[in-house]
């Protein structure tokens, strides 16, 4: 966790230093064999596994700075206590770009770990897990792989 930490850091550190296309390939290929291992979970009600693609949606929405605090504070387990984190990181944020590559779902009961890899201008850094939690059907981040994006992006959680 923490070279992922290190590598991030460094990542969004050197967000005016240029850019790079390697990323798009790395997120398509990641992407689209997380997309294929995903299955449902179970049957008799049990809720349905999130696919790559609906995981990664939540990250892209946490990063875009355009994108309204309410929306992602929707997005994240008891996400209005981190409104503030939130409206830092967007700050931190504008003008630069990440994209995220969702793979190896696993689910179990209304939790889901998956293991993502954060694409920026410069590379990507290595993979990390972050959980979901399904609450009333909608799969969210977990609060605690909220606080690891925001400490990412220079907006950490206090405890």
């Amino acid at each position: 966790m923490a070279t992922a930490a290190a590598a991030l850091a460094v990542t969004v550190g050197l967000a005016a230093c240029g850019s790079d296309d390697k990323s798009d390939t790395a997120k398509a290929t990641s992407t689209s064999a997380a997309a294929s291992t995903s299955a449902a979970h179970g049957e008799h009600g049990k809720t349905a596994a999130p696919t790559a693609e609906e995981l990664q949606a939540t990250l892209t929405l946490l990063a875009d700075p355009a994108k309204p605090t309410a929306d992602k504070t929707a997005a994240i387990v008891n996400g209005e206590k981190r409104s503030a984190n939130i409206d830092k990181m967007n700050q931190g944020l504008a003008g630069y770009n990440l994209t995220f590559a969702v793979s190896d779902i696993k689910v179990e009961g209304p939790k889901a770990t998956a293991q993502v890899v954060i694409n920026s201008p410069h590379g990507a850094a290595p993979a990390m897990p972050l959980t979901w939690e399904n609450i009333d059907g909608k799969w969210k981040l977990s609060d605690a792989s909220a606080c690891t994006m925001l400490g990412f992006a220079q907006a950490p959680c206090t405890p």
